[in-house]
C-alpha cells in the first residue's frame, strides 16, 4: 500500500521533544520520532518539519519582558530544537537540511522556499526553525505558512493529545473527542487546536490539519499511510 500523501508538513511541539523531562531535550524520544519519519521517507513521502520551542522558553509567561524580545528568544529556542532533531534524523539514516527564518549561516541555511523544494525532490527532510522570523506569530502559524509555501498536502500537528476535544481531556473526564471538524467550527467554538491566525491561514489555503498524539510515535507513519489517527480539520 502506498502513502496517502506526497508531501507533508509536520509540526513537532517543543514539549514533545522533552519527553517526560518536561524541559530540555530527550534524545531517545526524538530518535523514536525519527524512526517513524524514516518509514515515511522510505515510503516516498516528502517531509518538512517545523519545531516549537516550549521545552526551552515560554515567552508569554515571562512576566514584564518586552513581547518582541521574548518572541526572539523563543525563535532561538526553536533553532536549538531544529539542530537536535536534525541530528537524530541523520542518525536514523536520513539526509536532512535545517533552514532558519533568522539568518545564522554558521549553523543552518537561510529559509529559501525554492531551495527547500529542491531538497524535497532529492529525498531530503527539511527542518524549518525560528518560526516565521517575526514576533507576534506562533510556531503553529509558522507551520501553516510553511505548509502553504511548500504546497504540502496536509499539515500534521503532532501534540501530546490524541486529537481535538470539546474541552481539555486532562482536566475533564467527560471531554468528547471529535473525529472531524471544519475550520469554521474550530474558530466559532474557540477550540484549542491552534491559534486563530494559523487556522485562518490553513482555511484560506485549503490545507487540511490532522491533530494527533506523539505518545505513540508511529502515528506519524500511520497518518502518512492514511490510517485512522487523531482529528482531521478541513
Amino acid at each position: 500500500m502506498g502513502a496517502k500523501y506526497k508531501r507533508i508538513l509536520l509540526k513537532l511541539s517543543g514539549e514533545a521533544l522533552a519527553g517526560d523531562k518536561k524541559m530540555g531535550l530527550d534524545y531517545d524520544v526524538i530518535t523514536t520520532f525519527g524512526k517513524s519519519i524514516k518509514k515515511c521517507v522510505d515510503a516516498g513521502v516528502e517531509v518538512g518539519i517545523v519545531v516549537g520551542g516550549g521545552n526551552f522558553w515560554r515567552g508569554r509567561t515571562s512576566g514584564g519582558m518586552d513581547r518582541t524580545r521574548a518572541d526572539h528568544i523563543g525563535m532561538l529556542a526553536t533553532a536549538m530544537n531544529a539542530l537536535a532533531v536534525a541530528d537524530a534524523l541523520e542518525n536514523c539514516g536520513m539526509e536532512v537540511r535545517v533552514q532558519t527564518a533568522i539568518s545564522m549561516p554558521q549553523v543552518a541555511e537561510p529559509y529559501i522556499r525554492n531551495k527547500a523544494i529542491r531538497h524535497f525532490e532529492k529525498g531530503r527532510v527539511c527542518i524549518f526553525g525560528c518560526g516565521t522570523g517575526n514576533p507576534f506569530f506562533s510556531t503553529d502559524t509558522a507551520a501553516a505558512l510553511r505548509a502553504a509555501e511548500i504546497e504540502a498536502d496536509i499539515f500534521f500537528k503532532a501534540t501530546m493529545v490524541d486529537g481535538v476535544y470539546d474541552k481539555d481531556p486532562h482536566k475533564f473526564s467527560d471531554a468528547v473527542k471529535y473525529d472531524e471538524l471544519t475550520f469554521s467550527e474550530v474558530l466559532e467554538k474557540e477550540l484549542q487546536v491552534m491559534d486563530s491566525t494559523a487556522a485562518a491561514l490553513c482555511k484560506d489555503n485549503n490545507i487540511p490539519v490532522l491533530v494527533f498524539s506523539l505518545e505513540r510515535p508511529d502515528n506519524i507513519y500511520d497518518a502518512c499511510m492514511g490510517g485512522k489517527v487523531g482529528t482531521i480539520v478541513k
